[in-house]
């Protein structure tokens, strides 16, 4: 039992970076190509989105179906800093999370004072007119076509290479995990999970739960940007699709699927969703099919997700091992 408990406490807390540091640093012993390399660059971008989606949903209890939105914006940001305001690349990138978080400022301090659904719908409302906006301003953004990126520039070096993007995605996805297991653990952190647990018994101990709200959620939308802007400057071209309601379906999914409340599990339902329909491939038309079934399944025998639920397994199996 007490293996057991030193084992989640491991994968809990800061262990879960040593195993994200160690998969960073390990996985090129395995893999070579540069198809390989650019679908570990996408599985680490959107473990950064679902981090700060994890921060929102999982530990302060808050539903957003908009994160797309935020996703976008700092892709769009990114796109936008050097042509209209002679910006580089590497600060257009921090400017597009200032924006986003500032948005998320702005709009989060009416919408989070809804709960449940309403919230939801809320938030889907805002993906929806960034989505809108995207597409109709055809002179600022190219509309539904999108535009260019200017590549990254690092020291007078045009950052192409899918193995230096490997190396800059999987650094900066381990430094927002860092920073979220940081926040967590703090004072703050502990006042957000006590959100999530009871809004109204955290409000009777202190606990402001209307500020605190406010800032996971504009911690999240920072995390949705960063990803944002690494995703459009990898691929040097941006379409309004990247604000699209299913980006944030899938950014949902991710975080249910890997555990809510679980930084590793965020990195895990990332690499899931994005992993296995490459790997699915060969099943053709019945690919999404299979897809849908280990979702299904995963949800029915493992609800908390994936690594909330092998460890409540670990946990159990070392208890009954004790009597």
């Amino acid at each position: 039992m007490i293996a057991s408990r030193r084992a989640t406490w491991f994968l809990q807390g800061r262990g879960s970076l040593l195993i994200l540091a160690a998969a960073v640093l390990l996985l090129p012993l395995i893999v070579s190509t540069n198809f390989h390399y650019r679908v570990l660059v996408l599985v680490w971008v959107f473990s950064l989105a679902v981090i700060g989606l994890n921060l929102l949903m999982g530990y302060a209890g808050q539903v957003s179906l908009g994160h797309a939105g935020f996703f976008a914006l700092g892709a769009y940001s990114t796109a936008l800093g050097p042509p209209l305001l002679n910006m580089p690349p590497w600060a257009s990138l921090p400017a597009g999370i200032a924006l986003s978080a500032l948005v998320a400022f702005v709009i989060g301090r009416p919408i989070l004072r809804l709960k449940g659904h309403y919230l939801a719908v809320a938030t889907l409302g805002f993906g929806v007119l960034v989505y809108m906006g995207l597409s109709n301003e055809i002179r600022l953004t190219g509309g539904p076509d999108g535009m260019r990126v200017e590549r990254l520039l690092l020291f007078g070096w045009s950052v192409r290479s899918n193995v230096t993007w490997y190396w800059i995605t999987g650094g900066l996805m381990l430094l927002g995990a860092w920073l979220a297991l940081n926040l967590v653990g703090s004072p703050s952190g502990r006042a957000i999970r006590a959100i999530h647990d009871s809004e109204v018994a955290a409000s009777a101990l202190g606990v402001d739960a209307a500020a605190y709200k406010l800032l996971v959620f504009v911690i999240s939308a920072a995390y949705a940007s960063a990803a944002g802007g690494l995703l459009a400057l990898f691929n040097g071209h941006v379409t309004p699709g990247l604000s699209d309601f299913l980006i944030s379906i899938q950014l949902v999914t991710m975080v249910v699927l890997g555990g809510m409340g679980s930084i590793l599990g965020s990195v895990v339902g990332a690499a899931l969703l994005v992993l296995l329909p490459q790997v699915l491939t060969f099943l053709q038309d019945y690919e999404h099919a299979f897809l849908g079934l280990i979702m299904i399944l995963t949800m029915i025998f493992l609800r908390s997700g994936l690594v909330p639920g092998l460890l409540k397994l670990l946990t159990k199996d070392g208890h009954e091992g004790n009597p």
